[in-house]
């Protein structure tokens, strides 16, 4: 008897669990990234708040769960044009299934919520 690799075919003849798992992967990594959607903070801020806002949840957002690595694409990747993201994503192994980068997923399965705030500038952020 042979082992069943994770692109094979079960014994009943039906794809395992795995294979099912790494399909629904690759499909979701597919997603290209675009601009999120225009959003208004409750408040106008300053750049000097948003930066500030940013910084405060790129510090702390390792410690709530996933890889430091992706946190780290995830910034580069939130930071960068819209090309340059997607190269990053695509190079982290990063699991996209938001088309903004609101919601994402490293290969182990670990999720990864990423605020408006971090991703674009609200409509009324004002002078500082």
């Amino acid at each position: 008897m042979g082992c069943v690799g994770s692109s094979e075919k079960g014994v009943d003849g039906l794809f395992t669990i795995q294979e099912t798992y790494r399909t629904h992967i690759h499909s979701w990594h597919q997603k290209k990234i675009k601009k999120p959607k225009a959003w208004k903070h409750p408040e106008p801020i300053t750049r000097a708040q948003l930066k500030q806002m940013r910084d405060e949840f790129w510090d702390t957002a390792p410690h709530y769960g996933g890889q430091k690595e992706i946190w780290d694409a995830l910034r580069a990747a939130a930071e960068a044009e819209l090309t340059l993201a997607q190269l990053i994503i695509d190079s982290a192994g990063v699991i996209v299934t938001s088309e903004d980068l609101s919601t994402c997923y490293d290969e182990r399965g670990a999720k990864y919520d990423l605020p408006k705030y971090v991703l674009s500038e609200p409509t009324n952020l004002k002078d500082d």
